[in-house]
């Protein structure tokens, strides 16, 4: 009898230690439950901070957004300068480094900034344009840029914006143009649609119908090749969107666009 009351007390001994060591399970879902409170919160927080920082990302401000991609930026050095690289002006660069000359052409991207900001879409502070490099570079542009008007004058503000990282209006601190860090979506509104432009895609959609049917307050994001051939290929958008049975240069798809959203807003 004594044994066998020494046994349930060592029995129960060992009940209560498991019991103390191991944790409840409801114990373990509370804590996870406050994981993912805590993880939420930090979320929003970074999303404020964000905002606060530039308060185009946020979802209600209406505006359309360019992305103009795979720009030819490219900077050589020529004696003791810097130059940007164009196919008309280096050709022996080019035939020496073994590149293609399509490659080279940043007048493509020179014609759609002009275009952009000439639009009255872009003077009533409707427009947002980024710039993303064949070389992952990514660039922001104020909407009170003026883009030069030649392109010797142009190349050599985009020579400057590559080395310095920033272009800042003179004598102030206001930055025009500046270098900002990949990838595109962070700094992209959250939850808007964004559509990548493609000769190929399923059906031809007009644009007037296009921006006629989007919703009147949101933002809408327009993915835009700025390169002579080839397509863009981008993971962040939704759908692939054609506007003509023709194929179109970048400059004329953005005035395209424009066009359609001011039309939809009612900036005349």
């Amino acid at each position: 009898m004594k044994n066998s009351k020494n046994s349930d007390e060592g029995s129960e001994q060992q009940a209560n230690k498991k019991l103390k060591t191991s944790p409840d399970v409801s114990d373990q879902e509370d804590q996870s439950d406050q994981d993912d409170l805590i993880s939420t919160l930090e979320l929003q927080k970074d999303l404020k901070a964000k905002i606060a920082k530039n308060p185009f990302l946020k979802k209600e401000t209406k505006r359309l957004i360019v992305v103009l991609e795979n720009a030819n930026l490219e900077t050589v050095k020529v004696g003791k300068t810097y130059e940007l690289l164009n196919c008309d002006r280096h050709k022996q660069y080019i035939i020496k480094h073994k590149k293609d000359p399509s490659d080279c052409r940043p007048d493509i991207l020179h014609q759609c900034l002009l275009m952009l900001f000439d639009s009255p879409l872009n003077r009533a502070n409707l427009l947002q344009v980024y710039v993303h490099t064949q070389r992952n570079v990514l660039i922001e542009i104020n909407p009170q840029t003026r883009i030069p008007r030649t392109f010797e004058r142009f190349s050599g503000l985009m020579v400057q914006l590559l080395h310095k990282l920033s272009i800042r209006a003179a004598d102030t601190s206001q930055k025009l143009m500046k270098v900002i860090k990949n990838p595109i979506t962070d700094h992209l509104p959250v939850g808007c649609p964004k559509y990548t432009m493609s000769f190929h895609a399923d059906k031809v959609e007009n644009v007037s119908e296009f921006a006629k049917n989007h919703p009147i307050d949101q933002p809408v994001v327009v993915v835009i090749g700025s390169m002579a051939k080839g397509s863009v290929d981008v993971s962040y958008t939704d759908k692939m969107l054609s506007i003509s049975n023709y194929p179109l240069s970048a400059a004329i798809t953005c005035s395209k666009f424009c066009t359609a959203f001011e039309d939809k807003w009612n900036v005349l």
